[in-house]
This record gives C-alpha cells, structure tokens and sequence, in this order.
C-alpha cells in the first residue's frame, strides 16, 4: 500500500532553507578521557565519562579532557564557538575559541575539543558558558573538590 504524500496545511510556506531560521541547538555535551571516532563507519565512541574533578590538593593540573558536543540548528556556513570557565559565574574567561562549519540546519554537527593541562587554582563550582556566535546556548558547571 502506498500512502500519499501529507499536504501542506494553507497558508503554510514550504520549508526551504531560506524558511529555516533557529537558533542553534546543544544536543549532547560530555567532558570525557577521549573520543574514538571509527575510520570505517564514522561513529563517535565516548571514553570516560565524567562530571566532577577530584584533586588531593590546589593547585592542580588536569593533564588532559575532552569537551565533547553535538550541535544542530545551525545555519549554513562559518560559525565561532566559544567555551568559558571562572569561579565568578558573571565572568567567566575564554578557555576555548574555535571557528566549524556547517552545511546546514538540518545536519548535526559534533566538534570535539580537547584540553591539556588545564589548570584550577581553588575548589568550587567552576561556571562554564556555550557561546555559537555570541550567542549563549549552555550555562552549566563543573564541581572541582578535594
């Protein structure tokens, strides 16, 4: 059986890409060890999930994470992303800037970002800021304790 095609409703517009017009959306954000990503098939294998940091004493260096996103919503062509961190949650400080493509809205986009040896000179909740063009999209926290 054969089902027809679903009509548009009137007065609708049909969906091109000069209708679509979001903002973009965060679908997934993990701090990991590593990301694999598979040569043949092109999946993301997330190693090491974690949500807090546990430090015998501060200062401390964290040798090595991963931020890892997926990003949808995002309109064609180049965009920034920018990551902050600070104790001060009204002022955070840069910690990661990058510019990624996208070739569309309805193309979801993973950017992996690694960190080395980033450094956190007291415990507290760290406050951490998603920008895409300025634009916030995730206001979160990461707990760094002893």
């Amino acid at each position: 059986m054969i089902c027809p095609a679903p009509q548009a409703a009137p007065n609708s517009l049909p969906v091109e890409k000069s209708n679509v017009n979001s903002k973009p959306q965060l679908l997934a954000w993990l701090l990991c060890d590593a990301v694999h990503i598979d040569p043949g098939t092109g999946k993301h294998t997330i190693l090491g999930v974690f949500s807090n940091i546990k430090a015998m004493r501060f200062p401390v260096v964290h040798p090595h994470m991963v931020w890892f996103m997926t990003l949808t919503d995002v309109s064609a062509g180049t965009h920034q992303m920018k990551i902050s961190m600070g104790l001060d949650p009204t002022d955070p400080k840069p910690l990661i800037e990058r510019t990624f493509e996208s070739q569309g809205p309805l193309v979801r986009i993973n950017l992996i970002n690694e960190i080395r040896n980033l450094s956190f000179q007291q415990g507290g909740e760290y406050s951490i800021l998603i920008e895409i063009d300025e634009e916030p999209i995730l206001a979160t926290s990461l707990t760094v304790a002893q």
